[in-house]
């Protein structure tokens, strides 16, 4: 019970301060329009997320669902505890939306749906969900090769800030890059806009699993043992578990 209340509220912190950081950035970009708005709103989210994930990695560090669904395709989590997770993520984002809501100008809140993302009208529905999964498929490689591998070097959450960042450059002005469902669902939920969100939901589910599974079974190491605390740390492989008990 108390692992269960210790991932839940450090998803919960992970994911209010990725909402409501980012959702500012927006806001900010828009009621100042510089021309270093998107630099700015992806700076945003790569340095909180960067941050965040680095601080609470020992206990959790997922602060999304989709990343949290391809733990449990990859067996790295358990069913309960992936519902702990998503519970804190969802939780998490909603209440960073309504923070934005309640201390932002209302005309700005409202302009930016809350701080979320929109698809661009350029941008058909097909497109916008191959842009999010691609994204999304990125991020999820990112956090297997840094954060999981075992020979994964140490960055922390460095890595995982960056490639947010680069994310947000690239797909940023067509679909507001989100790659994560609780980041687009807390803005909808207190805006009352959920256009697209199917999209923002599928999209980064499929491109985070199908990434889990592509690096489980082709890159890490036979050896490794699946864990079910779902914490980004590198699992420990059979012999450093036999060396572990001499």
């Amino acid at each position: 019970m108390r692992d269960s209340v210790r991932h839940f509220v450090a998803e919960f912190i992970g994911t209010f301060a990725l909402v409501f950081v980012g959702g500012a950035a927006i806001m900010i970009a828009k009621d100042t329009n510089s021309p270093a708005g998107l630099i700015g709103i992806a700076l945003a989210h790569g340095l909180i997320l960067a941050v965040m994930v680095s601080a609470l990695m020992r206990i959790s560090g997922h602060f999304n669902p989709a990343v949290t669904l391809g733990f449990l395709a990859t067996r790295r989590i358990d069913t309960s505890m992936a519902g702990v997770y998503i519970l804190g993520q969802l939780i998490g984002g909603i209440v960073g939306a309504y923070a934005l809501k309640m201390t932002f100008p209302f005309t700005l809140f409202e302009v930016t749906r809350g701080g979320g993302q929109a698809i661009a009208l350029q941008v058909t529905g097909g497109q916008a969900f191959v842009l999010e999964a691609i994204a999304t498929f990125f991020l999820a490689i990112v956090i297997f090769g840094t954060a999981v591998d075992p020979k994964a070097p140490k960055l922390g959450g460095l890595a995982i800030g960056f490639v947010v960042a680069a994310d947000i450059l690239a797909i940023g002005p067509l679909t507001g890059a989100s790659m994560n469902p609780a980041r687009s669902f807390g803005p909808a939920v207190a805006s009352g806009i959920f256009e697209a969100q199917l999209i923002y939901w599928i999209a980064p589910i499929t491109g985070a699993v199908l990434a889990s599974l592509i690096y489980e079974h082709l890159f890490l190491p036979r050896e490794v043992e699946p864990v079910t605390h779902g914490t980004l740390r590198p699992a420990a492989t059979k012999r450093d578990r036999s060396l572990d008990d001499h």
